[in-house]
C-alpha cells in the first residue's frame, strides 16, 4: 500500500491544474442552462426564483424550483467533459472551481471541487447554520431542522456574498494551467477570476460561443462543446506532464 508521503510528493510533483467550469459542462447531460433560448430563464423569472428577495416573497415557489432541479438531476449522468476532467487527476494536481450546484463532477471522479454557488443536494438553515445532505429528496416548505431553524436550498442566490470566491481566487493565482469550460463568463465574481492569473500561465477557453469579456493572449480558444473541447484540450496538456 502506498504511504501518504510517497503520495503528497507525487501529486506535489504534478503541475496544478485549476478549472473554472460553468453550465456548459453539465448541458450535455441533458441539465438545461439558464442563459440558453429554451432555458430556464424562459420560464422562470430569475429574480423570483434565484434571489434572496424571491426567497423572502415567495420560499414555497423557489423550494418548489430547486426540487424540481433535484428531480432532474437525479435522472442523469456525467458526461464525457466530467470524466475526462477527472482522468486527469492522474497527470495533474487538477482542482475544479465550478459555478455549477450539481454533483455530476463528484459522481465522475473528480475530488478536489469547489462550489461556487452552492449545492443542489444540500440544504441549510436560514442562518448558514447545518448543511445537510438531502441527496436528490425534496424539501418541504417550511421544513426545519433540530433546532427549529427554517431550511432552505444550500444555493447561493443573487444578493447574496459568494464566500468561497477568495478560496477559489487563491487557487487559480497558484495555477500552473488554467482552463475555462463551458462557461459565457457574465456571471461575476467568478469570471473576474481570470483576470486573477498570472501573467504567462498557460490557459484554455472551450466554449462554442462567445465570452463576456476580452481574454489575454495566453488563452487557447477552442470553439467546440464541452465533451470534445475538453477531448481536445487533453491532447494539448500532454506537453505540460511532469515525467
Amino acid at each position: 500500500m502506498e504511504c501518504l508521503c510517497e503520495k503528497a510528493e507525487r501529486t506535489a510533483s504534478k503541475k496544478k491544474l485549476v478549472v473554472l467550469t460553468g453550465a456548459g459542462v453539465s448541458a450535455e447531460s441533458g441539465l438545461r442552462t439558464f442563459r440558453d433560448s429554451d432555458g430556464l430563464w424562459e420560464e422562470h423569472d430569475v429574480m423570483e426564483v434565484a434571489s434572496i428577495e424571491g426567497w423572502r416573497r415567495n420560499p414555497d415557489l423557489v423550494i418548489e424550483f430547486y426540487n424540481q432541479r433535484r428531480r432532474q438531476l437525479a435522472t442523469v449522468s456525467p458526461n464525457r467533459a466530467h470524466v475526462v476532467l477527472a482522468e486527469l487527476e492522474k497527470d495533474f494536481d487538477v482542482w475544479i472551481v465550478t459555478q455549477n450546484v450539481d454533483d455530476l463532477h463528484e459522481r465522475a471522479g473528480s475530488t478536489n471541487i469547489l462550489h461556487l454557488h452552492g449545492q443542489l443536494t444540500k440544504i441549510r438553515g436560514v442562518d448558514g447554520s447545518n448543511v445537510t445532505d438531502i441527496g436528490y429528496g425534496d424539501l418541504k416548505p417550511g421544513q426545519t431542522d433540530e433546532n427549529g431553524v427554517t431550511l432552505r436550498p444550500h444555493i447561493v442566490w443573487f444578493g447574496e456574498d459568494v464566500p468561497l470566491i477568495e478560496t477559489a481566487d487563491r487557487l487559480v493565482r497558484e495555477a500552473d494551467i488554467f482552463a475555462v469550460v463551458g462557461s459565457s463568463l457574465v456571471v461575476y465574481p467568478a469570471a473576474g477570476l481570470v483576470g486573477s492569473l498570472r501573467p504567462g500561465v498557460p490557459a484554455f477557453l472551450i466554449d462554442p460561443g462567445e465570452v463576456g469579456i476580452r481574454l489575454p493572449s495566453n488563452f487557447t480558444v477552442i470553439r467546440e462543446k464541452a465533451g470534445s473541447g475538453v477531448e481536445k484540450m487533453r491532447e494539448y496538456l500532454s506537453a505540460y506532464v511532469v515525467r
